[in-house]
């Protein structure tokens, strides 16, 4: 990669890795649904003054507006709904180290889908090394119970949540790849954000009786940060990477997500740390090294 792809790459990294941390804050607050309406509502208004500062010309086509618009919901609003809702009920770390398994489930869609993307046995056994950590991260949770208490049934839909946000991510980087070429990273963030953000605040007005906005001050300092860098400019970041190195490398920012994510958690949060979520984020960590790797 080029030095300017490294660099928004590392930047990129952080920023999503990060804001697991800020979700965990925010949610404490306000509801899953709220959370990713004021994220998005933050994130387009960036998106909005870039787009009127460099003239974008946005696209004509009522297909591709639809495409557009399907793909924000699948790419955006559905996933950081499924993790946000996950982390009521686990930890920021577990969050963030379950969502770094999204190049392992891109590589299992990219496999059908794209012709220069193929397992081989290499990647297979990454595949199986992974797989192993997400159980191990999964048991950690479970471990100090022996009952199988409405407690731990919400932990099991927490992490299964925020495993769906890391397929759905996968197979949205693959269909960017083969799809959404041509398109301005600007435009690929910018018109899917429209019809994602309209959709959560229609939620919101479905679910929360009466819409009721946050008052922390910590929390909108998390709401800004999701949204203006974690969201907004974060989006321009990984569709600019999406075309120019791919969708197997751009999901390489994984990587970085337990680092990050860890770290802040345990320093941040008070989470813990223990010898099975080191060993689930390694095992998880090494296999999305192999899987990418190996040809």
């Amino acid at each position: 990669m080029k030095l300017k792809d490294w660099l928004a790459f590392i930047v990129l990294g952080t920023l999503w890795g990060s804001s697991f941390m800020w979700i965990k804050i925010a949610v404490q607050e306000i509801s899953p649904v709220m959370l990713v309406a004021i994220r998005l509502s933050f994130a387009i208004l960036t998106l909005a003054i870039a787009a009127f500062i460099v003239r974008l010309n946005m696209p004509k086509s009522k297909r591709l507006w639809l495409v557009l618009t399907i793909f924000g919901i699948v790419n955006i609003a559905l996933p950081y709904l499924l993790i946000t809702w996950g982390e009521q009920y686990i930890d920021s770390t577990v969050a963030a180290i379950l969502n770094s398994t999204t190049p392992l489930f891109a590589m299992l869609i990219a496999h059908r889908f794209l012709d220069d993307d193929r397992i081989t046995l290499p990647r297979l056994i990454g595949l199986i090394v992974g797989f192993i950590g997400i159980i191990i991260l999964i048991s950690r949770d479970l471990g100090s119970s022996n009952e199988y208490t409405s407690k731990v049934q919400l932990i099991i839909l927490g992490q299964l949540a925020v495993l769906t946000a890391s397929m759905l991510y996968a197979g949205s980087a693959v269909y960017a790849r083969s799809n959404l070429k041509g398109l301005s990273p600007m435009v690929q963030g910018l018109v899917p954000l429209l019809g994602s953000t309209m959709l959560m605040w229609a939620l919101a007005g479905i679910t929360e009786n009466p819409i009721t906005l946050p008052e922390l001050p910590i929390t909108w300092i998390s709401l800004a940060f999701l949204g203006i860098l974690g969201s907004g400019i974060a989006f321009l970041l990984y569709f600019y990477l999406i075309h120019s190195v791919g969708p197997t490398r751009t999901t390489l920012v994984t990587y970085v997500f337990p680092l990050v994510g860890v770290a802040l958690g345990v320093i941040f949060l008070n989470e813990s740390l223990d010898s099975r979520l080191v060993l689930g984020a390694v095992m998880v960590v090494s296999s999305i090294v192999v899987v990418n790797s190996s040809k």
